[in-house]
């Protein structure tokens, strides 16, 4: 764990750690997701379509879908 300190202007110095962990440096972007009282730094991926490609896939079992739409006939 770091700790890093808001400056007069609101700004913060990601720690190196962090850096490190996220493999960003000077320019890159970042992701501030905001959930109640929790703030979560993330890397901007360069593609949104890459980064959530295959979420949904591997929360059904294969077929699902297909037999779920079969019944809506």
């Amino acid at each position: 764990m770091a700790q890093a300190t808001l400056s007069r202007k609101n700004q913060i110095v990601v720690p190196r750690e962090a850096r490190e962990a996220l493999d960003v440096k000077a320019g890159d972007k970042l992701m501030v997701v905001v959930r109640g009282d929790v703030v979560i730094v993330l890397q901007k991926p360069k593609s949104h379509q890459k980064a959530i490609s295959g979420l949904a896939r591997s929360r059904y079992p294969a077929g699902y879908l297909r037999r779920e739409r079969r019944s809506w006939d």
